[in-house]
């Protein structure tokens, strides 16, 4: 089984997010960095780019395959994490620590209610 931080949200395909807003960190879950395998590359968004929730914000390649990466809510790209740039196996050494992806600054954080909670995730990935 997978590891699910109980404090997290997530998203059905596989994101977490961390905060309270309206800033909040932005990863793939552990769940999703093991089905993926050893991931050599990652496209991350742009700081300032607009993203929309559910839609493609980055993409995950690994020596299996590429995934896509969704916004877990909407809002704007705030920060992203550039050590993934040259380490992007840090994804699968700490997928919930130094592994995050990107800050999104939520344009409505009302909207973190309607994730995942950690008892929900783990139902989907049983």
């Amino acid at each position: 089984m997978s590891n699910i931080p109980q404090e997290l949200r997530y998203t059905k395909e596989h994101e977490w997010i961390s905060g309270a807003g309206p800033v909040v960190k932005v990863g793939i879950t552990d769940f999703a960095q093991a089905a993926l395998g050893d991931i050599v590359y990652i496209q991350l968004p742009k700081v300032g780019d607009t993203v929309k929730a559910d839609a493609v914000c980055g993409e995950v390649e690994s020596t299996k395959s590429v995934s896509e990466i969704y916004s877990p809510l909407s809002g704007k790209i705030v920060s992203v994490n550039e050590s993934l740039n040259s380490q992007p196996e840090i994804i699968n050494g700490d997928p919930y620590g130094s592994g995050w992806i990107c800050e999104i600054e939520v344009a409505d954080v009302s909207a973190i209610n309607g994730l995942l909670t950690a008892e929900q995730y783990s139902e989907i990935t049983a």
